[in-house]
């Protein structure tokens, strides 16, 4: 992606704020009018005050220089504030259109980008794209109109020294087109190093149980410490090409002062300009050059935006695999029947269900068994769309679930898994992520069919209490309950409940287990289980092995086939 395509991008997000932008520039543009006035003032002054001594000059002329500063102070304000608040409202838009866009892709997207690099695109690479476009940007448009007007006096006061110095000003941004392209690659590898870094340390902070049960502090220790070191290397590189971009940017800078101190000098010496001309000359020389050497400046900085800038479209830029069709239906309440026809799915050109057909009717309760791998979850991620079958389909009353909106039909499933998904929040906000619209005689109704409310109500604040980071204030069999209470108050006809008591002892299994036969009441389920002794009740079995469906019945019956399903009884109970 070239900058030009980059920038364009940048720009249509700042469609919707395009009077402020509009007015940010006419302040830009006054400011520095404002500036070159003052550069040309330079000339009464001298000429009129010290060489002629005019009394007149002296009396209004500094009220006027006051004027122009006040003026001067006062667009700089407007052009800063407008453009500081053009600049964070994109930044603002730009992060909510990316966690959204993330948000709409399917669980095979999260298998490609890991949580660290999500959350680096999201803050890191962001913020150096608002670096960009709030601080950078605005200096590079004012400085835009500050050299643009400094020309025009330049080439008013003499035109000749004018062309000398547009030869020069090639010369002194040389190292600024040279210098970019070295600034786009280190900031390209300096952001991904730093979501190396967010990969560590998310990995080691939320593994820290093992990390310490394992005595492994120094190893993860050591890990860390190459990746940091990793981007210290980096970082230092690109700290190296700043440092020498901004000396080699002012030394050109001042031969070509230099030069133009000598030729004017000589054109006053030889009565060609007035001493005041050759000031004012000098004087909005210098106000053109300041510009250049802070374009020289910020040249790493907008690199480093631009390149964040690509990184951050590279996500959106990649549409989600599973979304609404444009002729998708809402799907009706289910009442009938669940069919799995002819299904295969692969992941990656490897097979992991093959050939599968299934009919589930309501009301009944499915158990799934086998070998881990062996695609029970893969079988049930089906159900909501968290992904699509490679060949065949899976049809609700009839309705193959790709036609139909993906929020009329994840509002008809519940899930329950063995991995607790509780928020940083209150018990009440987790029960209520559920159904938002339930009332609070609800919302306990829930709490205590999941034999939730007494353990909730003892909390130091009842359902007002924060339950810490995934639950941490929780046992674990407290956690799956409240995740339990959340599907109650979901109340969803099919439900999915994926090997949701077998992180748990016996004790909290029992517990568990009592409020997930509430849970499991009147709807279909789907039951992942390895605990065999946790399904003998199911209506129905189904034993999975190599993506097949190689047995199915009750209980009773597969275990009097001495088949696949009495094989892992016994391993289990032997």
């Amino acid at each position: 992606m070239t900058n030009k395509e980059i920038l364009s991008r940048l720009l249509a997000l700042t469609q919707p704020y395009r009077g402020r932008l509009g007015l940010a520039c006419l302040a830009m543009v006054m400011g520095a009018a404002m500036t070159s006035l003052l550069a040309y003032l330079v000339k009464p002054v001298l000429d009129h005050i010290f060489i002629a001594k005019n009394s007149l000059y002296l009396n209004w002329l500094p009220l006027v220089v006051v004027a122009v500063f006040l003026l001067n102070s006062l667009f700089y304000y407007l052009h800063s504030f407008l453009l500081e608040f053009v600049g964070q409202s994109v930044v603002r838009d730009l992060r909510t259109k990316i966690f959204a866009h993330v948000q709409a892709h399917s669980l095979a997207f999260f298998h490609t980008y890991p949580t660290g690099t999500l959350i680096s695109r999201v803050i890191s690479d962001i913020t150096l794209v608002q670096q960009t476009v709030s601080s950078a940007l605005v200096t590079i448009l004012r400085d835009f109109f500050q050299i643009l007007f400094s020309l025009a006096l330049i080439c008013y006061l003499n035109w000749k020294l004018a062309l000398i110095s547009l030869l020069v000003l090639p010369v002194a941004a040389w190292p600024i087109i040279r210098f970019s392209a070295i600034f786009r690659r280190l900031s390209t590898r300096t952001q991904e190093e730093t979501a190396g870094v967010s990969n560590r340390l998310f990995e080691t902070i939320t593994g820290n149980r093992i990390v310490k049960a394992f005595g492994r502090e120094q190893h993860e220790n050591r890990r860390f410490s190459d990746q940091i070191a990793g981007l210290f290397k980096v970082v230092i590189k690109d700290a190296q090409f700043r440092s020498l971009q901004h000396p080699l940017t002012e030394f050109i800078g001042g031969i070509a002062i230099a030069c133009f101190i000598w030729i004017g000098g000589w054109e006053v010496l030889r009565g060609g300009m007035t001493a005041g001309d050759f000031f004012a000359f000098l004087t909005a020389l210098i106000s053109a050059y300041g510009p250049v050497k802070d374009v020289s400046r910020l040249n790493s900085t907008i690199q480093q935006g631009l390149a964040a800038a690509v990184r951050a479209y590279e996500v959106l830029d990649l549409p989600p695999d599973i979304t609404d069709r444009p002729d998708a239906i809402e799907l009706p309440p289910f009442k009938n029947e669940i069919r799995f026809e002819r299904l295969s799915f692969a992941y990656e050109n490897e097979d992991v269900l093959r050939d599968i057909n299934l009919r589930v009717p309501t009301g009944q309760t499915l158990a799934i068994v086998g070998a881990s791998g062996g695609g029970k979850t893969t079988l049930t991620n089906l159900i909501p769309r968290f992904i699509d079958a490679t060949k065949g389909a899976v049809k609700i009353d009839g309705h193959d679930v790709r036609e139909v909106t993906l929020t009329s039909l994840r509002q008809q499933v519940a899930i329950v898994t063995q991995q607790t998904i509780l928020f940083n929040e209150t018990a009440r906000y987790n029960i209520l992520y559920g159904n938002f619209e339930a009332n609070e005689a609800a919302m306990r109704q829930a709490a205590e069919a999941a034999y939730a409310l007494d353990f909730i109500q003892a909390l130091p604040q009842g359902f007002d209490t924060v339950i810490g980071e995934g639950g941490a204030r929780l046992s674990g069999g407290e956690r799956q309950r409240l995740c339990i209470a959340r599907a109650i108050l979901k109340d969803a006809p099919i439900l999915i409940l994926d090997e949701a008591t077998s992180a748990l002892d016996v004790e909290a299994e029992h517990e568990v287990q009592k409020a997930l036969e509430n849970l499991m009441r009147g709807r279909t389920t789907f039951v992942i289980a390895h605990r065999l002794s946790t399904i003998k009740n199911a209506d129905r079995i189904i034993v999975i092995k190599d993506g097949r469906i190689v047995e199915e019945g009750a209980h009773d019956t597969l275990l009097a086939r001495q088949g696949e399903y009495a094989h892992l009884y016994r391993m289990q109970f032997s």
